[in-house]
């Protein structure tokens, strides 16, 4: 079992949560108020990558399992041989684990009841509560009728028993084509609800399967296999969203049809376990889509680089991103578990990145645009070549960081948006005989300016001496003390290091993508990457040692994240960064400082 969730994922008590105290409080699952007995699962479909949407689900049910002191299972439902690749599996496997959803035993799967479920098939063909149907999907769907119209029983619903359990062991063993035939229940034709007017439980797929290569020719509808596959694990609680709500009475009616007539000394044997499913309303995170076919189409038409590609709203995009899981969590406690539809901006997402990495991020200076900045006195107390070591806070959140020490010397580099050669009244950073601190460095004063053209090239500078670490100089003659407004982060040219820096954004304008046109990517955001292929950033910015002891660093996933100060959070793409000791490091921007797009709502 897993460690408990840490303070920003403390439950928020929700009607999950009073529907398993009722259960435990009148012993449904075993003893009256045994807790232990909780089991919850999460059962992805290894068809794609899993999503922010996803998460929530992760973080819910392995949340429950850790408070109840129970278990939490991970099983794939791959009983869709065509769609399922074993890359889905290793992302899934690994997005989980990340997420922190550490689950009991091995990884399940689905295909690893296959034999079960087929048994159980057949003895439901037996018991007269399914049969082999060979009508086409077409018929199949036109025979189910409509809201207000009953259906029609197909011609093959009541077939001999026999003949049913021969065609079925026959489509197993391959002998038909895909869509010929497939097995149904024997529910109710009439049934206002559509999921029960004789369900299809099984399909004839003749491809290969990932884990079972050619074993199987038929395979298991999504409503058969779910419940059972709960059942088998022992699950207590299946936790599905709303869509599944109308399918909840199927879960149940195949459940009990396989109990029917069991118990002592029934030839069909004991009952088994009838788990109870509960639906929960899903994530709907403004400015993005999670259909696992519009994402396809964004990866497959190449409107991103893949599916971790930062922008896309996968786990894997948003760990590449340089999101915590302690943030995604966060936000999924806190947008909450209700019964109703609704909305969440996403700018709560960015805001919970924020706060995780305000308190344990080491903070570090790069210059993204850089400008020369020319020390022109730097001479006159000493060598001109010399290095003066100056002292940094690493995370002025956390004490046990540390410090570190930062090169200064006679040729800097600021960022080229701190400077303005006509600069309005109230522009506080450096101007044309303007002075301003550099951030633990000294004040320095603009006297000239260098253009090439009209480009801005180089700005010469003097510095006082008496202003180190940033510092105000002491009081004049008559008591005056000096005072500057603006401080400016900067970096030393001759120790920088160059770096390239992603820019990322939203990868959507639109809070609904493709509500306007229908089409979500006629809402793509032009302006969702910037590359900055030559930054420059301190040395020695490998987080450290005191970093790493204190957490400060989120180093615990492996993942070296940042503030640059006055710019973001940032942290290594080790994706494009395979050798940090020959290649440029790649920085990818999580979020910034504060949410611009809050302002642009407002407007």
């Amino acid at each position: 079992m897993s460690e408990a969730p840490g303070p920003e994922t403390s439950p928020k008590r929700h009607f999950i949560h009073q529907i398993i105290d009722e259960h435990i409080a009148h012993g449904r699952w075993g003893t009256p108020g045994d807790r232990s007995v909780v089991r919850t699962r999460f059962p992805p479909e290894p068809n794609g990558y899993l999503h922010i949407g996803h998460a929530k689900s992760i973080t819910l049910n392995h949340g429950l399992a850790v408070e109840y002191g129970g278990a939490f299972i991970l099983r794939f439902d791959d009983t869709n041989p065509e769609k399922e690749e074993q890359e889905f599996v290793d992302s899934i496997t690994r997005d989980v684990a990340w997420m922190g959803g550490a689950w009991e035993g091995d990884v399940r799967f689905a295909s690893d009841y296959f034999h079960q479920m087929y048994d159980w098939a057949v003895e439901l063909i037996r018991k007269g509560f399914a049969y082999v149907d060979e009508q086409s999907a077409e018929q199949i769907r036109a025979g189910r009728g409509t809201l207000t119209e009953a259906g029609t029983d197909s011609p093959f619903r009541d077939r001999p028993v026999d003949d049913s359990v021969d065609l079925f062991a026959r489509m197993k063993a391959g002998e038909f084509a895909d869509g010929s035939k497939v097995l149904r229940a024997k529910v109710d034709m009439a049934s206002p609800n559509l999921n029960l007017r004789d369900p299809v439980m099984y399909r004839i797929v003749n491809a290969r399967h990932h884990r079972t290569g050619d074993e199987w020719h038929i395979y298991p509808m999504y409503d058969w296999a779910h419940g059972l596959e709960d059942s088998i694990e022992g699950i207590t609680n299946s936790i599905c969203t709303l869509e599944f709500e109308n399918h909840r009475p199927l879960y149940d009616w195949f459940i009990a049809a396989i109990n029917d007539g069991r118990g002592p000394g029934s030839e069909w044997g004991k009952a088994i376990h009838h788990p109870q499913q509960t639906e929960f309303a899903r994530l709907n995170p403004t400015f993005v889509i999670t259909s696992k076919r519009k994402l396809k189409q964004l990866v497959d038409e190449k409107h991103v680089e893949g599916w971790d590609d930062p922008r896309m709203p996968t786990i894997s995009a948003l760990r590449r991103r340089g999101y915590t899981p302690e943030a995604i969590r966060a936000f999924c406690t806190e947008i909450g578990t209700t019964k109703f539809n609704a909305s969440h901006d996403y700018g709560l997402l960015e805001n919970a990145v924020r706060d995780d990495l305000n308190k344990r991020a080491p903070r570090r200076m790069c210059v993204l645009r850089p400008l020369k900045v020319t020390i022109t006195n730097w001479g006159e107390h000493g060598d001109a070549d010399r290095v003066e070591w100056m002292e940094a806070v690493n995370n002025p959140e956390d004490d046990a960081a540390g410090t570190r020490q930062i090169p200064f010397g006679g040729t800097l580099s600021i960022e080229r948006a701190d400077f303005m050669e006509d600069a309005p009244k109230k522009f506080f950073r450096l101007k044309p005989g303007g002075e301003v601190r550099l951030r633990y460095g000294y004040w320095i004063t603009c006297n000239e300016v260098i253009k090439d053209g009209d480009e801005v090239v180089e700005l010469r500078c003097t510095y006082d001496p008496q202003t180190r670490g940033g510092d105000a100089p002491p009081p004049d003659a008559e008591g005056n003390v000096r005072k500057v407004k603006g401080t400016i982060h900067w970096v030393a040219t001759s120790h920088a290091v160059p770096i390239e820096v992603r820019l990322y954004d939203r990868l959507f304008t639109a809070e609904r993508p493709g509500k306007a046109t229908g089409n979500p990517i006629d809402d793509l955001n032009p302006e969702s990457l910037e590359v900055v292929e030559r930054a420059l950033l301190e040395p020695n910015w490998r987080t450290t040692d005191a970093e790493k002891a204190v957490g400060t660093g989120a180093f615990r996933d492996g993942i070296e994240r940042f503030q640059f100060e006055r710019l973001g959070y940032f942290c290594v793409d080790e994706k494009l960064t395979p050798d940090q000791a020959g290649d440029r490091p790649v920085f990818n921007r999580a979020v910034t400082l504060k949410d611009s797009w809050a302002k642009q709502a407002g407007k």
